[in-house]
């Protein structure tokens, strides 16, 4: 893992680590994969029953094709998002401290 750090001349730098988050912004990214899950489907729903979405022969057109995969991509990237979350909000709750005790963890890690 890779986390921000301030170096001594003023600068900042990357430094392998542990990865701090907050319970709130887990929270955030929970919801942000749980509202791509009720958008999407629905949205991919409306399209196919669109009369654009199929052709002569009832035939996929490009319009079709196209909108199906930006929702393929968005519940992609919003299962990642929501996976990011959830392993946040559980690395949180397992500490007795929340994030106090892992920035604690980090800073004794640090060289």
């Amino acid at each position: 893992m890779v986390i921000f750090t301030e170096r001594s001349g003023g600068g900042r730098s990357w430094k392998y680590g542990g990865v701090l988050m907050s319970r709130r912004v887990s929270a955030f990214l929970l919801a942000v994969g749980v509202w791509t899950y009720l958008i999407w489907p629905n949205f991919l729903r409306n399209i196919w029953q669109d009369d654009r979405a199929f052709g002569p022969g009832h035939r996929p057109t490009s319009f079709l094709v196209v909108h199906a995969v930006l929702a393929g991509v968005s519940l992609l990237i919003g299962t990642a998002i929501g996976v990011i979350g959830w392993r946040g909000w559980r690395a949180s709750s397992r500490t007795a401290g929340g994030v106090r005790a892992q920035r604690e963890f980090v800073a004794s890690r640090r060289d």
